[in-house]
Formats: structure tokens, sequence, C-alpha cells
């Protein structure tokens, strides 16, 4: 007698845009509210969770936290994943920004096509394109840039010697993600590398938030002015002429507090999910 094997159920790979609750696509939204398992990133809106995921969906918290404590392992993310979806259910992996930026989408993808598991991606306002729509810094404009460069520098030494000169020469508008803790590193760099004066340095604190702070400098007397400040996370970059226009068209002004908007991960909520044997064979 031939035995039904269960129906795989779906995984959505969906950016939930950068922190204000309303940049999220319609699309996303939509699959948040038809799912039955939600793995969310800490860089996400509780409003999102609380407006658009059903009562009877179950959302677990799977987010990480660079250096600052406890983080979910990616691998048991993507058991996670695979538990879920096999059992036949729609799971929403719900990344904070855009889904396949800076966003270990490479890893989960590899699981989901590995065991058969039918996926969509769904891009997400990214934290580049809201901190500067908020800051009110065209990332490319006539006569300042013609072209952006997403980076990062979570490490001292993932950039070698010549791609630092190449940086520095550039015309491009630079944008680092998770930089802000090795940013002397990034402007040391610049910097001796005879970057132009007229390249400017703007940091933006929890960007799209009630919490946004932006902070300015020449990157020539950053020494002086931001060296050695600590930023609530996530912290953007940006570096180029138009850091110039942030001064002209800032329509938002800078949080009078600097609370966190993004909790951070509490290591309890994952070894629970763990006592919940929710992850078989663990």
């Amino acid at each position: 007698m031939k035995i039904n094997q269960p129906t795989k159920g779906k995984v959505i790979l969906a950016g939930a845009g950068c922190g204000d609750p309303e940049l999220i696509t319609v699309k996303a939204a939509r699959y948040l509210q038809q799912a039955d398992v939600v793995l969310t990133d800490r860089l996400v809106s509780k409003e999102i969770l609380t407006t658009y995921v059903s009562s009877a969906a179950e959302i677990i918290y799977v987010g990480k936290q660079c250096r600052r404590g406890f983080s979910t392992p990616q691998k048991s993310i993507n058991e996670l994943i695979v538990q879920f979806a096999l059992e036949g259910k729609l799971v929403v992996r719900l990344k904070g920004g855009d889904s396949s930026i800076f966003s270990n989408i490479l890893d989960e993808l590899e699981v989901i096509v590995a065991h058969q598991i039918p996926y969509e991606i769904i891009p997400g306002v990214s934290a580049a394109m809201g901190a500067a729509a908020c800051a009110g810094i065209p990332l490319t404009a006539r006569g300042y840039s013609t072209a952006v460069r997403l980076l990062t520098l979570y490490k001292s030494d993932v950039v070698t010697d010549d791609y630092w000169k190449e940086l520095a020469n550039t015309e491009d508008t630079l944008v680092f993600y998770m930089s802000s803790e090795t940013l002397d590193t990034v402007v040391d760099n610049l910097v001796k590398n005879n970057i132009g004066a007229d390249k400017l340095l703007a940091v933006v604190e929890q960007a799209t938030t009630p919490f946004q702070q932006v902070h300015t400098a020449n990157l020539y007397q950053y020494h002086q002015s931001v060296k050695g400040k600590i930023y609530a996370s996530p912290t953007l970059v940006i570096i180029g002429k138009v850091v110039a226009l942030h001064e002209k068209f800032a329509w938002l002004q800078n949080a009078l507090t600097s609370e966190e908007y993004f909790k951070p991960v509490e290591d309890f909520q994952f070894e629970a999910l763990m006592d919940q044997s929710l992850v078989k064979g663990k």
C-alpha cells in the first residue's frame, strides 16, 4: 500500500523594511497574514508583528546581534525553516531591511533548495535607502555621484590596501553596513589614501525609527569631532560628496533621546524554544 507523503509547505524569505513599520511591502504583509510560522530577525518592528501576523500563527524570534551577547546560530535557523516547511506549513522568514542585502540569505536558500521546498524571495526597503531618504541625502545626484557601493567592514582586515586606495579615489557614494565599531579604521584608511576633502561622513543611527539621529563630519576632522562615539544599533555610514546635501534637505529632526528602538536578543527566547523540542533531534 502506498503511503501518502505529507505535502511540503512553502518558505517566504521577506524583507520587513528598515525600521518604520509602514515601509513593509504589501506583498510581505499579505504573506504574514497567511503564515503559520514567522521566524523573525531582531531588526523588525514589533508593530509589524502585532499588526499583520495572525493570532493563530507562531512567532519565533531568531535574531542576531554582532558581539552583543546571544545570537541565534544560523544552523538552528536553517533547521527551523526545514522542520516547519516539511510539516506542510507556510513559513515566513522575516528579515530586517531587504531580504538579500547582508542577510545570510544564501545559507537559507541552500538548505531550502537541498530539501526541495518551494520558496519566494520578497524584497524590502534596505537600510541604505531608508537611511538616505530620512537623512535627506540622495545617494546619487547630478554633480555629486552617479553610483553607490554597499559595503561592510565588520572586521578590520577584510579590505585590501589596493581596494582602500580605490575607495578613497572613487566618486561613488560609499555606504557601510554593520561598521560603526570599525569606523575609526574606515576613516583612517580613506584619509591615508587622500580621499577628497569635499567628501563627508554621515552616521545614521536607527534610521526611519522615532529615535533616528544623524551625525555628520569632515573626514579630516573626524578625530576631533565624533571619534570614539558609541552608536545605537543599527547604524549606517554614508561617505561621499552627497553628504553635503544633508544640511539643506534634512526634513527629519534628530531624536531628543537615544533609546533603542530594537530591543536586544534575549538568550532565554531560543533556549525556551529548544526546551519545547520544536527542533527535532535536539
